[in-house]
């Protein structure tokens, strides 16, 4: 079949491109504060709807290999001088993948509440997580009717802000068999082979309340199995850190790219970024 780019916006300009993934749950667009900050530090930014999200039509055979496939594609048409790919949760699966597919495209990662693989789907966390989340559309509820209550767990206890507002808004608007095809994506995932061969600067990135999704400990082990794999925790925060702290997260992650990638030090030279 015709394989087509996904939906995806440019903001910013220069030759520094971060292509942003979004996970599972959610879409291009709650993506506001990453935007602005990134672009502000003088970062190109490109974001997508992946496959069969937003506009962006759902393959019959959707997988996180289809989605790097995209991206490869996405990344052939956007890319520039330097390529930094943000994956989110599913999207950091999408990255990993992405990046074994074509490592020399690729000058960084920011592998954000994600793991390289969903491990033995008989697994009881496993179980629990995709439990958690296919239930309530077996029992015939909407998407609209149950989103919000699943993602407020998935946040740290007591958050709630207008970026956080947004992520329920965008998730809540999904199509259910989208939901669906990702779930069952995510449990087929392993590119644990991958790692051993990133030669890139990686920063792997974890919410302290994340113990369902992505824990700490797990991604903490992945980045030792990366050559050039940092671990940071934000210990405050749950899934969804760029959201749940958008400063302190984006402060991170900008840090580590200009820290670590000297093309995106060059073009950050004049903005201030505390470590």
């Amino acid at each position: 079949m015709t394989r087509t780019l996904p939906d995806y916006s440019v903001t910013g300009d220069g030759p520094v491109t971060v292509f942003l993934l979004h996970g599972a749950f959610g879409a291009k667009e709650y993506w506001r504060n990453q935007l602005r900050a990134f672009s502000a530090a003088g970062l190109r930014i490109v974001a997508w709807d992946a496959p069969g999200y937003g506009c962006s039509p759902l393959p019959d055979d959707f997988s996180v290999e289809t989605a790097s496939e995209a991206l490869v594609r996405l990344i052939e048409r956007e890319g520039t001088q330097t390529n930094i790919i943000l994956g989110h949760s599913m999207g950091g699966m999408v990255a990993i993948r992405t990046y074994g597919m074509i490592p020399d495209a690729i000058d960084g990662l920011v592998l954000s509440a994600t793991s390289a693989a969903f491990g033995r789907s008989e697994g009881e966390w496993q179980k629990a997580f995709v439990q958690a989340r296919v239930a309530p559309l077996d029992e015939g509820r909407s998407l609209e009717d149950f989103a919000p209550e699943m993602l407020r767990a998935m946040f740290a206890p007591g958050i709630t802000n207008t970026a956080t507002d947004l992520v329920i808004r965008v998730v809540s608007q999904m199509k259910p068999e989208t939901f669906r095809a990702a779930i069952e994506a995510v449990t087929r995932f392993d590119a644990r082979d991958v790692l051993p061969r990133m030669t890139v600067p990686v920063l792997c990135i974890a919410g302290g309340h994340d113990l369902s999704a992505a824990p700490p400990k797990v991604m903490e082990k992945m980045a030792t199995k990366i050559a050039k794999g940092e671990f940071q925790c934000m210990d405050h925060v749950g899934h969804f850190g760029w959201a749940e702290d958008p400063e302190d997260y984006n402060t991170r992650v900008l840090a580590f790219l200009k820290g670590r990638i000297p093309a995106v030090a060059k073009v950050m030279r004049d903005v201030p970024v505390d470590a």
